[in-house]
Formats: C-alpha cells, sequence, structure tokens
C-alpha cells in the first residue's frame, strides 16, 4: 500500500495534470494506494491576486502541459481567461464539506475542470454554489457552510500545515511513503515509474507553481 500526500491549488495546472497523470497511473497498474489531499495557497487572502492570462512567461511555460494533458483527455486553458486568478479558499473550505457528503475527490475534479476547461471563477460564492449543486450537493447547506465558515479554521490550519511543517514553497508537492518525488513531463508514463521504482531521486524536476510564478 502506498500512501501519497498531494499538496496542491486548484488554480495550478501542473496540479491537474499530475493528478490526472497519477489516477490513471494507479488505474494502470493497479496498485493500492491511499492518496490524500493537501491543501495550499498559491495567493492567499488578502495577498493580490494576479493576471495569468496576460503573462506571456506563465503561458510559455505552460506549454510543457499541453501534450501530457492531450494524452490524459484534458482539454484544458493555459492558461484560462480568468482574470485575475482567483482566490481559492472558499473552494477548499467548499472541499471539506464534499469530504463529508463522501464526494471529495469528485469535487476536486469538478474544481480543476470548471477553472481550466470552463472557464470559471472558482473564486466565487455563487459560481461555487452552482458546481456543488451539479455535483449532488445540497446547495443551501453548502452556501451556508461558507458564508458561516464551519471549515474555516481547518482549512487555514492545513494551508499552514503545508507551508510550515511541510515547507512547500511550489505545488504539486507529491510524498510517496513521506518521500517527496519530482515531476519533469508529466506524463502518465512518467508516474508509472515514480510508482514503480523502489526509490525515488529527488533531484531535477520541471515547472511547478509557487506564489510568484512557474
Amino acid at each position: 500500500m502506498l500512501n501519497i500526500l498531494f499538496v496542491t491549488d486548484y488554480v495550478c495546472p501542473y496540479c491537474w495534470v499530475a493528478k490526472e497523470a497519477l489516477s490513471q497511473a494507479l488505474a494502470q497498474t493497479g496498485l493500492e494506494a491511499q492518496v490524500a489531499m493537501q491543501p495550499f495557497e498559491l495567493t492567499p487572502e488578502p495577498k493580490e491576486r494576479v493576471d495569468t492570462y496576460h503573462d506571456e512567461t506563465r503561458r510559455a511555460h505552460y506549454r510543457i502541459l499541453v501534450e501530457p494533458a492531450k494524452q490524459l483527455g484534458l482539454d484544458m486553458k493555459l492558461p484560462p481567461a480568468v482574470i485575475p486568478r482567483p482566490y481559492t479558499r472558499l473552494a477548499f473550505e467548499g472541499w471539506y464539506f464534499a469530504q463529508k457528503e463522501g464526494a471529495g475527490d469528485a469535487y476536486s475534479d469538478l474544481m480543476y475542470r470548471a477553472y481550466f476547461e470552463e472557464e470559471k471563477d472558482i473564486g466565487d460564492l455563487e459560481v461555487l454554489v452552482g458546481l456543488a449543486e451539479r455535483l449532488g450537493l445540497d446547495p443551501e447547506k453548502y452556501r451556508e457552510a461558507l458564508l458561516e465558515g464551519t471549515y474555516s479554521q481547518r482549512e487555514k490550519e492545513d494551508v499552514a500545515y503545508s507551508k510550515d511543517d511541510l515547507a512547500v514553497t511550489g505545488v504539486p508537492s507529491i510524498y510517496i511513503n513521506g518521500q517527496k518525488v519530482t515531476l519533469e513531463t508529466y506524463t502518465k508514463e512518467e508516474m508509472i515509474q515514480i510508482l514503480t521504482r523502489q526509490e525515488n531521486d529527488s533531484a531535477g524536476g520541471g515547472f511547478c507553481c509557487g506564489p510568484d510564478g512557474c
């Protein structure tokens, strides 16, 4: 059994490609794994949000993801036309609600898809409520949880754990059985190699999302 900790932010394109590569690699290899998601906010409130759509440097870096995303069946906008890039605190608070309802994984997949394929502002409360309803969650209970901050403290503590205890500076940060691994090509084939080899070399690595860029 592999224990996998996946540190992510919903607005990081590398994260969604890595998550899908991981899911497909596990399905293909038949390896048993317990995958836990760990939130990380690239832009914590009230830090000024960034415009990734008009950032030509980011756009150039994202090209590494075009072919892997296509091979994985993802129709991603790299970057999506959502200006500025959303805060993700509310989306993550909604994830705890979805987890409680047994829909945590489906919720995360929908957040990535809504932002990178549908170009929705997943920092907007009403957008999030609509997505929750689409997933089959009770929209009013979901709205109430976010408005009342039911999961605010838990989300804050988990983000702090990512930054302070794990010392994460960029996402995705993936830990397999406690050991951090790195991705260069973001393909399913690379992920299979990582999952099946006995020791993971932590050297090297391709682009990832950090608070100040790729």
